[in-house]
This record gives C-alpha cells, sequence and structure tokens, in this order.
C-alpha cells in the first residue's frame, strides 16, 4: 500500500491532510507526541470527519496509525524509508524540532541505496514553509547525503478547523471547503482535493491576505467588541464593513501585484466571509486570535499586506486599524497575548512596532498604527 508520513496528529492533520491521504488509498502514518491520540489510532485504527453544515455529513478515515517521535524515533526512520510523502501540520514554530528526525530518516533511505520518488510538502500557514523545513533539514545532514528522488514542495492549505469538542475522541469537526495548492512542474502522484500549479506566490499570498487576514481582524475586533465566537462578531455591522473594508485594502494590493481579475476577487472574498459566517463551526475569537506576536510579524497577515500597500501607493489605513487592534488583544490565557501587554505596558507600542512588526518609527505605516491605536483606546 502507498505510504503517507504525516508529523501532527492534532485535528488540523487528523481532518484534513491525512483524511485526504486516507481517501486517496493511502496508510497515514500520523507522527506526534501526544500518547493518548497515537494510542488510540493503533487501538481503533479509523475516525470520523464530521462536516460542519446544516446536513451534517461524515467520513470515514480508515488505514491510519500512530508513532511517537520522542520514543519510537527507529520505527518513525524506518516509517520514513517506505514513504511516498512526507507532510506536516505542527505550526511553523516546530518545524525546527522535528527536522533532525527527518534528517535521519532520509539519511537512512540513502544509506538503504532507496531513490524512488519522496515527496516533503510542509502543510503550514506560512510562506515558503516547505523552504524553511528544507533548510533545517540540511543543517542536520552530511553534504554527501544522496537525496535522489526526494522533493521540497511549497504549498498553501485552508480550511477552518475549530477548537472541537471532542475529547477521548479522534473525531474531527471541519468545515466542507478546503483547499490544498501544491507549487510543482513535476508528474507527482494524484492526491484528492490537491491542486498542482507552477506557481504558488498568487494563491499563498490571496489566501494568507484574505483568509487569514480576514480572520485575524474578525477576531481582534470581536474581542474589543466583547463577542464570543466569529459568526456572532460578522453579525456586527459595524465590524462586518471594518473586515469588507479592510480585505478591499488587501485585495488592492493582490490585485496590483498578481493582475487578478477585480470582479474576481470581490467574489472569493464574498465567499470567504460566507465560510466564517458558518454558525455551525462554533469558531471562538480567543482562538482565532490567539499568538498575536507571531500574527504581528512583518510577514505575516497584517504588517506585510500594510507595508505592500504602502509601498505601491495604495490605502493601508483599515489594515493598520486592525493592527492596532491586534495590539490590544489582551487575552489572559493566550501566553503571546500576556507577553504583547507586557512589552507595551514596560516599552511602549512604539517599541513593539519596532521589535515584532519591524516597523521603525518614522515609516508612515507605524505612525498610522499609533494614531488609530489611540483613537480605539479612546
Amino acid at each position: 500500500m502507498k505510504q503517507a508520513v504525516h508529523f501532527g496528529a492534532g485535528n488540523i492533520g487528523r481532518g484534513f491532510i491525512g483524511a485526504l491521504f486516507s481517501q486517496s488509498g493511502y496508510h497515514v502514518t500520523f507522527v506526534d507526541i501526544a500518547d493518548g491520540i497515537i494510542n488510540q489510532l493503533n487501538e481503533e485504527k479509523q475516525y470520523q470527519v464530521l462536516l460542519a453544515a446544516d446536513e451534517q455529513e461524515s467520513m470515514t478515515i480508515e488505514n491510519v496509525s500512530g508513532l511517537n517521535n520522542l520514543k519510537q524515533e527507529n520505527e518513525v526512520i524506518e516509517a520514513i524509508k517506505q514513504a511516498d510523502f512526507l507532510t506536516t501540520a505542527i505550526g511553523p514554530n516546530i518545524l525546527p524540532r522535528i527536522a533532525p528526525l527527518i534528517a535521519k530518516g532520509l539519511a537512512a533511505r540513502a544509506d538503504a541505496g532507496i531513490n524512488e520518488n519522496l515527496y516533503v510538502i510542509a502543510c503550514e500557514n506560512q510562506i515558503s514553509a516547505t523552504d524553511l523545513l528544507k533548510g533545517y533539514i540540511m543543517e542536520h545532514l552530511d553534504s554527501d547525503v544522496n537525496l535522489a528522488g526526494v522533493s521540497f514542495l511549497n504549498s498553501a492549505v485552508d480550511r477552518i478547523v475549530p477548537i472541537q469538542n471532542n475529547q477521548g475522541s479522534l473525531d474531527v469537526l471541519v468545515e466542507p471547503y478546503h483547499e490544498w495548492v501544491v507549487e510543482t512542474t513535476e508528474d507527482i502522484p494524484h492526491i484528492e482535493g490537491m491542486k498542482i500549479v507552477p506557481e504558488l506566490a498568487p494563491f499563498i499570498e490571496r489566501k494568507l491576505f484574505t483568509v487569514n487576514t480576514g480572520h485575524a481582524v474578525i477576531a481582534y475586533f470581536g474581542y474589543l467588541g466583547g463577542k464570543e465566537t466569529i459568526d456572532q462578531t460578522l453579525a456586527d455591522e459595524e465590524i462586518y464593513k471594518q473586515v469588507q473594508a479592510t480585505l478591499r485594502e488587501t485585495g488592492a494590493y493582490l490585485i496590483n501585484r498578481y493582475g487578478l481579475n477585480p470582479d474576481e476577487h470581490q467574489k472569493y472574498i464574498d465567499k470567504i466571509i460566507g465560510r466564517f459566517q458558518n454558525a455551525h463551526l462554533n469558531d471562538g475569537v480567543t482562538r482565532v486570535g490567539r499568538s498575536p506576536i507571531r500574527k504581528l510579524g512583518p510577514e505575516d497577515r497584517l504588517v506585510r499586506p500594510a507595508l505592500q500597500a504602502q509601498k505601491a501607493g495604495l490605502s493601508y489605513t483599515n489594515l493598520a486599524k486592525a493592527i492596532a487592534a491586534a495590539l490590544m488583544f489582551d487575552n489572559k490565557e493566550d501566553e503571546e497575548a500576556v507577553k504583547l501587554q507586557v512589552m507595551i505596558q514596560e516599552n511602549g507600542v512604539q517599541f513593539v512596532l519596532k521589535e515584532v512588526c519591524g516597523l521603525e518609527e518614522s515609516s508612515e505605516l507605524a505612525k498610522e498604527i499609533l494614531k488609530q491605536y489611540e483613537a480605539l483606546k479612546k
């Protein structure tokens, strides 16, 4: 049977990437440090993926097993040796931690003279995540290791998987919509739900600066407005208008940068907002808004499109307002939110804009964010 090794047995791994491999006739070996989930995968060998819709459909995902990468290193290396695909959905910050083990697996393949194709794809909300992963892996590989047949492919992924009320169960609730775009000119095996493109940049930026930006804007304004969930937040007309205005700004940049059709892109925006309005997801604003320091990074969903819009001479006022709202996310249960508020209290917003967002004090964007921050504080 064809083999896929997937790092990350969480809800996204099981409910999205792993499910697509299973539906495509692969055995999926999930690699994770969560003993409970790994043991359950090995005992039950299947789970349900439930679609959050009026008529709740479900799919049975079979041919799955699990390995603990901390306790079963040799077994993981053996699985990598036999794999056709190696994927991740663990969060960009964790990629450096799994790279040494993947490097051992690739070295073992080379030592065994295995030259069959292996496709390595990091399925993370990060531009060029697979390039990052490859860099981390190469740090742990001798220069003479033969990587014949190993291809590192960048990808863009999109599926909303809310916080689950599934304690003790492997079943996962996901939205019906999903998109998995992989950049390659190679002729690679067909995977259900995977779209192959020769250039990923337009797809990944369109997704990041519409889906991720939109989601963040709703979460941060929803949090400030005392809302519980994303769909409840969008029912607030003022916030709905704010989200539309912000996505018009990111849209103007994307249209300018990639020559997108304006009418088509507006339809895409409307479709994305429609997804966010799905009450069956019951998606909390604190979940979507979590890790604000990462989300305020210079290459991430708020600052990067604002900077690019500024450089192109386009409007960025609403993006600046969204960044200001993110700076006010003070959820006490979120480690990054707590750290962010301490930074602001001790050093001021200007310091955070430089240290976290990479914006100099003289930057027009930084000045606009400060202005919006003071306005929101009032």
